[in-house]
């Protein structure tokens, strides 16, 4: 893609276009799909050595291009950086806790009604998991003779 120019270049050179033809109206160009379609010339693709593994079903190649490819790219890129990768290690954490007070505490309903109470509640089951935290790190082979002995 050459975003100053608009265009898509294939493997031989030509470029894909979206806007082959001028309008009396301004068209968008953007389909339902919410994707912008460039095409080649069928000239060009007709006259092309690689046309068989190119597009060897259709009489001229097309590239779909959503709207929102930009962005997704900068999400691509966002990906591949080290701060992402420690954030994602870090959001785990947090979603374990998330459901560890869930499944195991049994907090997937609230029982005290309105803000405060939720609250409240919350407040007590995280202050449990952390007390249960501490305790494995102050003592690391007593909880799992406890769990024993139960």
């Amino acid at each position: 893609m050459e975003p100053e120019r608009n265009v898509y270049i294939c493997p031989e050179g030509h470029a894909l276009r979206n806007d082959r033809r001028q309008f009396t109206t301004p068209r968008t160009r953007i389909t339902k799909a919410e994707t912008i379609i460039y095409r080649a010339s069928q000239s060009d693709c007709s006259d092309c050595a690689m046309k068989e593994r190119c597009c060897p079903n259709t009489p001229l190649r097309k590239i779909a291009r959503s709207i929102h490819e930009g962005a997704r790219e900068v999400a691509r890129f966002i990906a591949k950086t080290p701060e992402y990768k420690r954030s994602r290690r870090e959001r785990k954490k947090v979603e374990m806790l998330f459901a560890h007070l869930k499944r195991i505490m049994k907090l997937d309903r609230l029982r005290l009604r309105g803000l405060s109470g939720a609250q409240d509640e919350f407040l007590l089951a995280a202050t449990a998991q952390n007390l249960r935290r501490m305790a494995k790190w102050l003592m690391p082979g007593a909880a799992d003779t406890a769990m024993k002995n139960a």
